[in-house]
């Protein structure tokens, strides 16, 4: 395991986009005049990013001096296909001390471990019929496993309808968001997914500057 202590926007263009594939596929392939060789590649890829070159836009306390312009090219320095790629995208804002100086101690990572162990065992289960060994976890679903196992009611796929309406989801971005929700569902040991589970996953998608 490999961690690279660089914001995101720091790397070039093209080192970005050639994360497009392994994201999309779990696969590299890599093209030479001898030939062309793919390799597995499943990983999980986190990022970070500053909102701007200064790392103020937006921040409650502290003025931004970047100029519209400048926050823009900074921030589409990320196409929309790799940030599309992107399950979870998380706004992380500035902590009030009123929090930094509480004593009230949050969920252990104890707990946390053994609710994502006892998701893991359910999602084994649900795939060891499915007769498709490249699928262990719902993250490596594909459209026919979204559609057999991410099954919505009247009142989820009304709010998927309007969340692709007003956020212009894309036809991944629309199965990345159930399988999302399939999996918050797993952790919260609901076996439909519910209208909760997907407004949480919605709310995980890119969002503009604007």
């Amino acid at each position: 395991m490999q961690f690279v202590s660089r914001r995101i926007p720091e790397f070039g263009t093209k080192n970005l986009e050639t994360l497009r594939q392994p994201l999309e596929d779990k696969v590299v392939t890599i093209s030479r005049a001898s030939g062309t060789l793919s390799f597995p590649a499943g990983f999980i890829f986190v990022a970070a990013m500053n909102p701007c070159p200064c790392g103020y836009y937006g921040d409650e306390r502290k003025e931004c001096t970047c100029s519209m312009g400048l926050v823009q090219r900074y921030q589409g320095r990320i196409s929309g296909p790799l940030m599309d790629r992107i399950d979870i995208h998380v706004d992380v804002r500035r902590v009030p001390f009123e929090k930094l100086a509480g004593l009230e101690g949050g969920e252990t990572s104890a707990a946390i471990r053994a609710r994502v162990e006892r998701a893991r065992k359910v999602q084994e289960a649900r795939f060891k019929t499915w007769g498709k060994s490249h699928v262990l976890v719902n993250g490596d679903m594909g459209p026919a496993e979204v559609q057999h196992f991410c099954q919505l009611d009247d009142a989820g796929k009304n709010l998927m309808r309007a969340a692709v309406k007003q956020m212009d989801l894309s036809a991944r971005a629309y199965h990345r968001v159930l399988k999302l929700g399939r999996t918050i569902a797993d952790l919260a040991e609901t076996e439909k997914i519910e209208v909760a589970h997907l407004a949480e996953a919605i709310q995980y998608r890119p969002r503009g500057i604007v």
